[in-house]
């Protein structure tokens, strides 16, 4: 059975203040649903901040929509899909060394969808060997940004 709250539990900030790869749900104009993946962390249980790519379907149907979905499987068999109002905090997250806007998702609501007896494996990036160090140390750059701005 899922549970819903209004607010990030402990388990979930815990993992979000730390910042976890999430996938983002936005709806298209034409109805349809857009999935793309980014990096999320949450500088409390009421505020995740996640990035959109400048260019992506995803951005503009935040423009567009401003709401979204973050589906979230991350260590500690965790499996949440968490809703909300959105907005573009920053036109662009320094660390990233691509254009991405940080968005802030105001929580509405957070669905537990973990199963009793069923564990989930967490949503990661699996950097090319070569560029793992300096790619993970971006990564974390990254999430120290959407946690602190």
């Amino acid at each position: 059975m899922s549970r819903v709250t209004s607010e990030l539990p402990d388990r979930l900030l815990a993992a979000l203040r730390a910042g976890t790869p999430a996938l983002l749900l936005t709806v298209n104009d034409d109805g349809f649903a857009n999935a793309a993946h980014t990096w999320a962390a949450a500088p409390d249980s009421r505020r995740i901040r996640f990035g959109a790519d400048h260019g992506s379907v995803s951005l503009a149907n935040l423009q567009r929509e401003e709401r979204a979905s973050l589906q979230i499987m991350a260590a500690g068999n965790l499996a949440y899909l968490v809703k909300g109002a959105a907005r573009t905090l920053k036109e662009r997250i320094a660390a990233a060394p691509f254009r991405i806007a940080l968005i802030e998702m105001a929580v509405s609501e957070v669905k537990d969808q973990s199963w009793p007896g069923v564990t989930v494996a967490p949503l990661a990036y699996e950097w090319p060997d070569d560029k793992r160090e300096a790619m993970l140390a971006m990564e974390q750059a990254v999430y120290t940004e959407l946690r602190e701005s």
